[in-house]
């Protein structure tokens, strides 16, 4: 593999001379052939112009080489492979039949870094990170390497053969840089590895790196190839293929309402989880299909139940038309609809009249509204306080009794301005005594987790 900078000298110069040559070729072609078909009538001055013409085909070929029509495949900064390129590069390479490994590294706190230091300091941490990881490699007999910079702190490395060759050399480096420090800037740095035995298609690989960084995965996870996951998921909502479960949500001593989660059925009895299957349907956006699917199947299944069911909506469904509009038509169809949406996203919609016109048309249904993950998501907070919702849904991350002992200020905090509010608060995923104790001190309305009931199919 070649360095960025000489594949760049390589790239612009085999470019120019693809460019340049067929013109300088015509050139030649046309003088020649001029002075064969007319040497004896050619005047003096047609050989000042055929040589004033080759030096200038000549100088364009040179111009092209050092130029390359803007042509760039290294980044300023870092002289790394620009995401552009490096897709280019990882097609080509992918080709082949031979493994490559994809090692993403990542600069956590980049943000922060070019908040408190200024963007020169964040640049400058960026190319000494470069620095360090190519020296690393270099040290263990990898050099050339070939690396991109994906976007901001986040940078791709390729190698050949499977993950397993290089796992613990990433391990090494993610532990010698865990308190790593660029002129007294602390810099945090993160891995993941992936190989061609998962894809052999680069968005697949990339987007697989990114979700190993993001999230823990347990020992028992299994990965599904991106091509077969997306076929089942397609499959499921093409042929109704759901797993429907539910449990409840006590009020005190009593059932206040349950709530619904949903499975995808594969072939051989395979189940497929959310945390599966919901990037696909973001990716294919088939979120208001799914959604539509889950709200016709449980309507159909607890038409005349006697709690509520809660459903996890995405937000962008509730504000899509369609499903708006196929909402309205089961509103006419069963009448009282008895559902409870739990709405959930990262990005705040800051168009919040709207919103709230789209939840006061839900109230008219009888659809109450709860906002998801409260004390963990900025988003959550801001409709907490602005739009007109009726339950608030405390993160699970406060529901592990550790977090829970230790954040008992911040939810009692929580606890009262939703109150105030005139909302009701709710905490999921209860499985000690002690964290129940706690929560019913901190007088949280609706309490559940497998202590107070274990789910159900139905």
């Amino acid at each position: 593999m070649l360095l960025p900078e000489t594949k760049e000298r390589e790239y612009r110069f085999k470019l120019a001379l693809r460019m340049g040559l067929p013109i300088f070729a015509l050139i030649i072609a046309f003088v020649f052939d001029t002075l064969i078909s007319n040497y004896s009538t050619l005047h003096l001055s047609f050989y000042f112009e055929a040589i004033a013409l080759l030096f200038v085909s000549v100088y364009f070929i040179f111009y092209l080489i050092y130029n390359g029509f803007n042509v760039k495949i290294t980044d300023d900064v870092t002289k790394t492979f620009t995401r552009e390129y490096l897709y280019k590069y990882l097609q080509k390479e992918l080709q082949n039949k031979k493994e490559h490994t994809l090692i993403l590294f990542s600069v956590d706190n980049l943000n922060d870094i070019n908040k408190l230091y200024g963007i020169q300091n964040g640049d400058k941490v960026l190319k000494e990170v470069v620095t360090k990881i190519e020296e690393y490699f270099k040290k263990e007999g990898i050099e050339n390497l070939a690396i991109g910079h994906l976007k901001g702190g986040d940078f791709i490395v390729v190698l050949e053969g499977s993950k397993e060759k290089y796992r613990t050399l990433l391990d090494l480096f993610c532990l010698k840089s865990d308190e790593l420090k660029i002129d007294d800037i602390e810099v945090k740095i993160s891995g993941a590895i992936t190989d061609t035995h998962y894809s052999k298609e680069v968005n697949y690989l990339i987007e697989n790196l990114f979700e190993i960084q993001t999230r823990k995965k347990s020992s028992n996870d299994e990965e599904i190839n991106p091509n077969e996951l997306e076929t089942i998921v397609i499959e499921a909502i093409k042929e109704s293929k759901l797993l429907l479960l539910q449990q409840d949500v006590f009020e005190d001593k009593d059932v206040a309402f349950r709530e619904l989660f949903v499975k995808l059925k594969g072939e051989n009895s395979k189940i497929i989880h959310p945390k599966a299957y919901m990037k696909v349907i973001n990716k294919l956006s088939l979120g208001v299909d799914f959604d539509l699917l889950v709200l016709e199947e449980t309507l159909r299944h607890n038409f005349q139940a006697q709690h509520r069911i809660a459903l996890n909506i995405l937000p962008t469904s509730l504000r899509n038309d369609k499903f708006f509009f196929r909402l309205k038509e089961l509103f006419k169809e069963y009448g009282n609809l008895n559902l409870l949406f739990v709405l959930s996203e990262f990005e705040y919609y800051s168009h919040t009249k709207r919103y709230n016109s789209i939840l006061h048309a839900l109230k008219k249904m009888d659809i109450q509204i709860a906002i998801d993950r409260v004390g963990s998501i900025h988003t959550s907070f801001l409709y907490l306080r602005e739009l007109d919702i009726d339950i608030v849904r405390f993160d699970s991350y406060y529901s592990n009794e550790k977090n829970l002992q230790k954040n008992v200020n911040i939810l009692e905090g929580f606890t009262l301005m939703a109150h105030e509010k005139g909302l009701k608060t709710w905490m999921k995923n209860i499985q000690t005594q002690q964290s129940l104790e706690v929560a019913k001190k901190l007088k949280i309305d609706y309490l559940q987790g497998k202590l107070l009931s274990d789910l159900e199919s139905i």
